[in-house]
């Protein structure tokens, strides 16, 4: 079983300018955390863009639908920023049946050391494994309905709707 890693940028793949401290895109980090975290599963990691996902439209979301359509794998895991995770879970769930697709974000850049972002990538990656078909979020261990999550700002942290 091979899983498709889509990259989508957000805070996994955030770097840090030192001299102005803003954040920028430059790669994914995502092969580098596989290797880190000692992955022996098959992946193939696909960079679809490298955005905030503040910044993603209804193309973008599109273009990932798409891709999720023809590949050729069954099991996918997507890259995706915190702030508009669950819009981009809700326009894959209904549409995305016969695949298991799991959604993952980390709220520390994954260069600044304390990231949660390689916890949560290798969740999903687990979680990509052994769910059914269908669309999830995976945040700090924990898995989630596409049609039942949002992203609490108070605390931040995922939590279920009801």
């Amino acid at each position: 079983m091979t899983i498709r890693i889509f990259a989508t940028g957000g805070t996994f793949d955030k770097e840090y300018n030192e001299r102005d401290g803003s954040l920028f895109f430059q790669d994914t980090h995502v092969g580098e955390m596989l290797r880190k975290g000692r992955c022996r599963v098959p992946v193939e990691v696909r960079t679809l863009m490298m955005i905030d996902s503040l910044d993603m439209d209804d193309d973008d979301r599109q273009t990932l639908l798409n891709n999720c359509r023809k590949c050729p794998h069954d099991r996918i895991v997507i890259t995706h920023g915190t702030d508009t995770l669950e819009i981009t879970a809700r326009v894959l769930g209904p549409e995305i049946t016969d695949k298991t697709v799991i959604l993952v974000g980390a709220m520390i850049p994954y260069t600044f050391g304390s990231s949660d972002g390689l916890f949560n990538l290798g969740a999903a990656v687990a979680f990509a494994q052994t769910l059914p078909h269908g669309v999830y979020v995976a945040m700090n261990g924990r898995i989630f309905d596409w049609d039942n999550v949002r992203k609490n700002k108070d605390v931040g942290e995922f939590e279920e709707l009801r």
